[in-house]
């Protein structure tokens, strides 16, 4: 199917819309209509194919060309969202509340003004939104997003001297995990991993499959290995370069530095586990059976059936079967029910 791509920020996300029978191209500003209302948008990519299979839904179409009036009255909204930002700061201030304030949006039409702020913990915004509405004439809305999103809004440079990736190329947050900074063997100091939006950096998972993929052909620190010197132990491990310092069993012998391709995997060291192993062996047994291989192996005997095969009477053992039964006019004594697992509270979905 043929699509545009637009977008609204110079920051944003791109969309998709349907150009119809119109012939737009890259720059040209359309006229659309989204879940904020109308707005003027600018062409990142004329029309092009695309698969349907991806879309959930019926693209909305392009309503129409963006002619000079709405360029002039979208710079103009700019503008005028800069003083929104201003008035709002010192109603905040004035009431009081606990809110970063973030940007101020206006729609094409001037029909809502949109804030984006950052809290901590919920806000009571109730009396601002009315005080806002007094003031703008219009609708008001205030909306909290998180401070990665923040981040991407404002823009910056990160330490490494780049602007942030949020506002350069990334349109979508992927997950990062501090994992991730031990399988790529960076130091765990927050200030060292961290953004300036005060999470894990996404340039973590650049390179994380690689770093998986290196991590599972090397020899891990601690492990034995065969060298063409004989067997040692590594002591240090560079999985880019694919260099390992192997110190030998041999006293006399100092540690040396070989390629990764030189020495074989003997024992010893974590090695990390491969997908879906593990998964056997936490399985249960079926029916609580070992096999008379399993059986051997832990040189005893496979464990008795709970019941006949025919009968379906529980075998009695032998413990059980020396104890005396209980007393004419004692009733027997049964295990207490075990106490329902109290529900997991409710709790909200956090932010990423």
């Amino acid at each position: 199917m043929k699509v545009i791509s637009v977008k609204f920020k110079e920051s944003g996300r791109v969309y998709y819309f349907d150009p119809g029978t119109m012939e737009i191209h890259r720059g040209d500003y359309v006229i659309v209509e989204t879940a904020r209302g109308t707005e003027c948008g600018e062409v990142v990519r004329g029309v092009h194919e695309v698969s349907s299979n991806g879309f959930n839904k019926e693209l909305k179409p392009v309503i129409r060309m963006a002619d000079g009036v709405d360029v002039r009255r979208m710079h103009q909204n700019r503008a005028d969202e800069r003083n929104a930002y201003r008035v709002c700061e010192q109603r905040i201030a004035a009431h009081g509340l606990e809110m970063k304030l973030v940007e101020a949006e206006y729609t094409l039409d001037r029909s809502k003004l949109i804030f984006y702020f950052t809290a901590d913990n919920r806000v009571d915004f109730r009396e601002l939104v009315k005080d806002l509405a007094s003031h703008f004439h219009t609708r008001i809305e205030l909306r909290q997003i998180g401070v990665r999103d923040e981040s991407k809004t404002k823009g910056g440079l990160g330490m490494c001297g780049q602007p942030f990736c949020c506002s350069r190329f990334l349109k979508n947050f992927q997950p990062v995990s501090i994992k991730m900074a031990k399988e790529q063997g960076l130091s765990l100091n927050p200030t060292k991993i961290s953004g300036a939006c005060g999470r894990l950096m996404c340039c973590l998972g650049y390179e994380q499959k690689s770093y998986e993929y290196l991590n599972s052909i090397t020899p891990p620190v601690g492990s034995t290995v065969r060298t063409p010197d004989g067997e040692g132990v590594v002591q240090e491990v560079n999985v880019i370069s694919g260099m390992l310092k192997v110190r030998s069993t041999v006293e006399s012998l100092a540690p040396k530095y070989y390629k990764r391709e030189e020495c074989v995997y003997l024992r010893g060291g974590r090695r990390g586990r491969k997908s879906g192993e593990g998964s056997k062996e936490a399985a249960p047994k079926e029916n609580g059976k070992e096999t008379a291989k399993e059986a051997s192996r832990e040189g005893g005997k496979a464990p008795a059936r709970d019941s006949d095969a025919k009968g379906g009477k529980p075998r009695e053992t032998a413990a059980e079967a020396g104890k005396p039964g209980p007393r004419a006019g004692q009733q027997p004594r049964s295990a207490a029910p075990e106490a329902p697992l109290p529900a997991a509270p409710d709790t909200e979905p956090g932010e990423e």
